[in-house]
């Protein structure tokens, strides 16, 4: 066994961190502790360095090269403002509402979420074309095996507060993203769900084609943790609302 100690800021950083109206970023923390790098071929579109490879592999598998194109991937929070601003402008209240999250609200300050769209002569920034057929859909189906989700589906509007996008894509790592598509899970749900799950007592078992192990949800308080855990592959996420993560590999 060795130890691990888990500090406050451990809750608002990682690949899992829930970002919306109600549980904005620390950005300064999060650029601090991303690694970005250009996504391969789109050297003015970048992403931490775990998602920008596996987007590339995603695509390929999916026979997704020349016909899928990234559009928007990790921002500042200058640029995260002016694109709320001129969404408000440009088309209304309603629409920056629904389409384009406040600046600090937005997943695409993490360098974890990606905008995706069909290549076309003119692709729309904010709502980019991606259909669900054709090598788009294969995308889709692909993504969960490469550590990405649809972020904000039809069918969870009542959930993420954010209208359906079927472009947007939302990288939470493996076994997470296989997970929430068995379950149905918005991420909401699943960092919800997962408190169910608390390490070391109750860790949820999981079986993944790149290993087993098991998941916990660890409270974390003002004054940090330390834990015991075991000597393998322990990943640590924040759920940026009240504690950690981790992802046991056996």
């Amino acid at each position: 066994m060795k130890h691990l100690q888990l500090t406050p800021e451990d809750v608002r950083k990682g690949s899992l961190i829930l970002v919306n109206r109600q549980y904005p970023i620390d950005h300064a923390l999060v650029q601090q502790n991303t690694a970005l790098v250009p996504i391969e071929g789109h050297k003015d579109i970048a992403l931490a360095s775990c998602p920008a490879v596996l987007l590339t592999a995603l695509i390929h598998d999916c026979g997704g090269e020349g016909t899928i194109v990234p559009v928007s991937g990790y921002r500042e929070v200058s640029e995260q403002q002016r694109i709320y601003v001129d969404a408000l402008h440009t088309h209304g209240e309603a629409f920056a509402r629904q389409f384009v999250a406040l600046p600090n609200c937005s997943e695409h300050q993490t360098g974890l979420a990606i905008d995706v769209g069909q290549a076309a002569e003119t692709i729309d920034f904010i709502c980019p074309d991606f259909p669900y057929e054709g090598v788009c859909q294969a995308f889709r189906q692909r993504a969960s095996a490469y550590g990405f989700i649809q972020r904000y589906t039809a069918e969870k509007e009542a959930v993420t507060g954010i209208a359906h996008e079927p472009w947007h894509f939302r990288y939470v790592g493996a076994p997470h993203a296989s997970l929430m598509e068995a379950h149905g899970f918005a991420l909401e749900e699943y960092i919800d769900f997962l408190r169910a799950y608390p390490y070391p007592d109750n860790p949820l078992p999981f079986v993944h084609p790149q290993g087993n192990g098991s998941i916990g949800f660890v409270s974390v308080t003002q004054t940090g943790r330390v834990l015991q855990v075991p000597e393998c592959w322990v990943q640590v996420s924040g759920n940026n609302v009240d504690g950690v993560i981790l992802t046991v590999w056996d």
